[in-house]
């Protein structure tokens, strides 16, 4: 399982300290950790989970992975800037974010949109036509946090697992069967 933990690159020593539980736990459950890959909340929640034997994955805006954190165990350097915000919430199978700024804000909204649970600490608030949009799940506590992503993403998992993608007439044609070189039976597959 893969969960993304979001966040400022510059944030508060309660957030940090959050981050940090969060990526112990994370890995102590293990759940693999992406994020931006840079400092604030992603360098604690790496910290926190490297100090676990987790794996982290840091998705950098810029060309050079070593602008990665200390505990990013798999820099992905894209050159995209903010663009990459996309990536990381969609690797994933649910989000934690705490605190943050806009480019935090444009992950919820990435995750949101395309279904991944979110759950947020200290983080924004959303509102549609005047009324509390209640789409982020708010937690008190880095246990929490980690309970409820993990729940969440178990669920967000088997949906995924069983979109209709999953059952496209090629996967169900060769479930179970070795896919090797073209045989007579694979020549009547649609194509």
């Amino acid at each position: 399982m893969i969960i993304a933990v979001i966040g400022d690159s510059a944030c508060s020593a309660e957030e940090a300290g959050l981050a940090e539980a969060v990526g112990e736990l994370l890995a102590q459950r293990g759940s693999a950790l992406i994020c931006g890959g840079l400092g604030g909340v992603m360098e604690a929640a790496c910290r926190g989970a490297k100090s676990r034997g987790g794996l982290t994955v840091g998705v950098l805006p810029g060309e050079e992975p070593g602008a990665a954190n200390p505990w990013v165990d798999i820099p992905v350097a894209t050159g995209m800037g903010e663009a990459r915000n996309a990536v990381i919430v969609k690797s994933a199978q649910a989000v934690i974010a705490i605190g943050g700024g806009y480019g935090t804000l444009t992950e919820i909204a990435h995750a949101l949109k395309s279904g991944i649970p979110v759950i947020g600490f200290n983080t924004w608030s959303l509102s549609r036509n005047g009324r509390e949009d209640d789409s982020l799940t708010r937690v008190q506590s880095a246990a929490e946090a980690v309970d409820k992503a993990i729940a969440l993403a178990s669920r967000h998992r088997v949906h995924t697992m069983a979109s209709p993608s999953s059952r496209s007439p090629y996967r169900a044609a060769t479930k179970g069967k070795e896919i090797g070189p073209a045989s007579a039976e694979d020549k009547s597959m649609p194509q």
